[in-house]
């Protein structure tokens, strides 16, 4: 993940003071453990400022709104408590070439400085920290004790120290070309490597950048540089330092690795920074946590798949078992009718049967006469019977259980990769559904979502008309109980897990047999039999569709239905033409 670099950081801190000074600090909302959301009004408009400390995507940006659950962490209680209708009167860096904005809070614009909020970006290191008129540390999003670090200990009630100066050279606009050649040069070297080891306030997604613009290759030796090579390099240096030093624009854009705020490699250009780097980093993390929780969610299911498939196996068992029970039976009554060819001591005695002339061989007890043993027989048929009642309503629970969480597991299975929020939203709306039916535990800290609710696949069929697909039993449930109209047909993949479709047809609309085809192959792309050649597709209207008193979500039975027979792979063609347009 790219992070936020000096560059980007001052071309963040320039944008935000000319649109946002002065402001007044209306709200304060924490996110997650990592971020807070600044509610931020001027005279014209209105915005929440993102603030974050994330390991990774430590950022200070204009964001979205944050959600509408309660806010339950003490630190954005106490920044509320001290921040809360204060005037934001100035954003200042503390000093040259640190990533350190103070942002400063009075009571109006003029007045004395009551608080300063210090946002510290510096990777892994980055912090919040809120200290007094006398720099005094009120509190901080990470404390740090001294043994942590003997350097630069951030603890309440210490006073706010800058952090250690770096001793590396500063840029300088006014610095020779034959100079600043020689330093990158003297030993000679990767030449990404050697210009980030040189200079202060370079990444290596600028460095890189900066490189590849001038048509130079960042791995490259410097020793391979011919003197056009250096002039084309140090006229890109330049540039950089001239946008830094305002006499040139920013050039928000992303670009295929991630994003520039100079306009080099760009494939999509941004109007703001904000928003660049407010996209950027929302994707990335939910990225992230799409990777993380797909992989919980497929393990648990993994997990209760295989205990219940283990249970499923041992009631089948007893129930195999119970299919002999007739047959003590009638060992127990054909004993009862040869009593007098029972011997004592005997071990087991053939006796024809009375249906078949056919010998049967009947094991006996040795120290039990013939009646005890036509006894224990009547009781083992017996016990037999009882277990059959008792076991077979269980392992038809278990079964539709297994069926159950096999749709689950099909779904998780097709939203295989992040391409968009949605995505992740739908990997969410699997685990609410997976806690309501008690599979798995509600967790301490919750993803907080950038969309409310996930939307079903939607495609266009060759007459027009619209396709929805559900992605997971949410969606599944919408489409058929709330969604449906009466003129639109329902379809599902025949008793093969998978998820429902719905045809959309204004009245008196008719769909041609190319609609059914299309609409039937993309059932059959989005059902466990994916990778069949053909699988037969059902399809009826919706009122012949029901939900089971007290089924699970997703589940649906109908009748009067159709058959047609859907092809995958012709529908695997389809959606990649799809995604390609797009």
């Amino acid at each position: 993940m790219q992070l936020v670099d000096y560059t980007t950081f001052t071309a963040l801190g320039r944008e935000l003071r000319t649109e946002w000074l002065p402001a007044r600090a209306e709200q304060v909302y924490q996110r997650d453990r990592y971020t807070i959301a600044l509610g931020l009004r001027t005279l014209e408009k209105r915005g929440w400022l993102t603030i974050s400390w994330h390991p990774q995507a430590a950022r200070l940006c204009l964001g979205d709104a944050p959600p509408r659950i309660p806010d339950t962490f003490t630190f954005s209680d106490q920044l509320r408590h001290q921040l809360g209708g204060l005037a934001l009167v100035e954003m200042m860096a503390i000093a040259p070439w640190e990533r350190v904005l103070d942002l400063q809070f009075a009571r109006r614009p003029g007045d004395p400085i009551l608080w300063h909020l210090y946002v510290e970006i510096m990777g892994k290191y980055s912090n919040l920290i809120l200290a007094d008129a006398q720099n005094q540390i009120v509190t901080a999003a990470h404390q740090v004790s001294s043994q942590q670090s003997s350097v630069r200990p951030i603890q309440t009630g210490q006073p706010y120290e800058l952090p250690p100066a770096l001793n590396d050279p500063i840029p300088n606009l006014s610095e020779l070309r034959q100079r600043w050649q020689e330093r990158i040069s003297l030993i000679p070297g990767r030449l990404g490597k050697q210009l980030l080891r040189n200079y202060r306030g370079l990444s290596s997604s600028l460095v890189n950048a900066m490189i590849l613009a001038a048509c130079l290759d960042p791995n490259q030796s410097t020793d391979s540089l011919n003197d056009q090579d250096w002039q084309q390099l140090f006229e890109h240096w330049q540039a950089w330092l001239k946008v830094l030093a305002g006499e040139k624009e920013w050039q928000p854009a992303e670009t295929e690795t991630g994003y520039t705020v100079l306009g080099w490699g760009a494939i999509q250009t941004k109007t703001t920074i904000s928003d660049l780097v407010n996209t950027y980093y929302n994707a990335e993390l939910d990225r992230q946590d799409f990777a993380q929780l797909r992989h919980q969610l497929s393990q648990k299911l993994n997990n209760i798949l295989q205990k219940l498939r283990l249970k499923a196996q041992t009631f089948a068992t007893r129930l195999q078992q119970s299919d002999g029970a007739d047959e003590y039976r009638q060992q127990a009554d054909l004993l009862m009718a040869h009593l007098q060819d029972y011997q004592p001591g005997m071990k087991a005695i053939a006796l024809t049967d009375f249906h078949t002339n056919n010998l049967v061989t009947i094991p006996l007890e040795p120290e039990k006469n013939a009646i005890q043993n036509a006894q224990a027989l009547y009781k083992r048929h017996q016990k037999l019977k009882r277990s059959r009642a008792a076991v077979e309503p269980l392992w038809q629970q278990v079964q539709a259980e297994i069926e159950y969480l096999e749709q689950v597991e099909l779904t998780l299975a097709q939203i295989d990769t992040y391409r968009t929020a949605q995505d992740l939203q739908a990997l969410i709306e699997i685990r609410e559904e997976l806690i309501q039916q008690q599979y798995l535990d509600a967790p301490a800290q919750r993803h907080h979502p950038t969309v409310d609710t996930s939307t079903p696949h939607r495609y266009r069929t060759p007459s027009g008309f619209e396709l929805l697909i559900g992605r997971n039993n949410r969606q599944n449930d919408q489409l058929a109980f709330r969604t449906a109209g009466d003129y639109d047909l329902w379809f599902h993949a025949q008793e093969i897990p998978g998820g429902h479709g719905l045809l959309r047809l204004p009245p008196g609309a008719v769909a041609e047999t190319a609609d059914l085809q299309f609409t039937a192959d993309l059932m059959a792309f989005y059902s466990r039999a994916r990778q069949s050649d053909s699988v037969p597709v059902v399809y009826t209207e919706p009122k012949h569709v029901y939900k089971p008193k007290g089924a699970k979500p997703g589940i649906a039975v109908y009748k009067h239905e159709r058959i047609l027979w859907g092809r995958p792979q012709q529908a695997e063609t389809t959606i990649g033409k799809i995604l390609n347009l797009n």
